[in-house]
């Protein structure tokens, strides 16, 4: 069906045959363009709200860090708050794209995150880079358990995971070594 065949009759074409879900859509005075389905558009809201967290939980052990390596542990989460509002925006926006509305309400990330809560006080180093790990490889978790559905309906949404995979799995390796030991032989 040609965009002139949709404008005069308003119905819409499918995608393809792979993706029965996915369909273009015309709307008046709108793009028209690919549209999220219900199913991408939970599995990247999933995504969003995880990484929005990861930037709030981020910034309350930033606030409260005191012991040792004060400093680079409190540099070393200003990277990750950063990457992490910028994965949040990547998504967000990507959503928008796809004509699906992000929700990074507090209440609505606090009700459907996957990482556990923060913890009040002073937190020592070491213990906030154990939180911390532990957030990063959550956040992980969450991006490779919508992949594969991401994947098969959205190619390009599925590299966006691949890129905050990327960095995440790299910042919580970074941040982790710093409470290692190398192992004995």
């Amino acid at each position: 069906m040609s965009a002139a065949d949709i404008k005069k009759t308003g119905k819409t074409a499918t995608r393809s045959p792979r993706s029965s879900t996915a369909r273009r859509t015309v709307k008046e005075g709108a793009e028209s363009a690919f549209t999220a389905s219900a199913a991408l558009t939970d599995d990247l809201q999933r995504v969003l709200v995880d990484l929005i967290e990861l930037a709030s939980q981020g910034k309350q052990l930033h606030w409260n860090v005191v012991g040792r390596n004060f400093r680079d542990t409190h540099l070393q989460l200003d990277e990750i708050i950063d990457a992490a509002r910028g994965f949040a925006d990547t998504i967000a926006e990507r959503m928008r794209a796809l004509h699906a509305l992000p929700d990074g309400r507090s209440a609505v990330v606090a009700k459907s995150t996957t990482l556990a809560d923060a913890p009040q006080g002073e937190i020592l180093t070491s213990d906030a880079i154990d939180l911390m790990t532990a957030r990063l490889d959550a956040v992980a978790a969450t991006c490779r358990d919508v992949h594969d559905e991401v994947d098969e309906e959205d190619p390009t949404s599925a590299d966006m995971l691949h890129a905050i995979l990327e960095r995440v799995e790299q910042l919580s390796w970074m941040v982790s070594a710093e409470n290692r030991t190398p192992k004995t032989k």
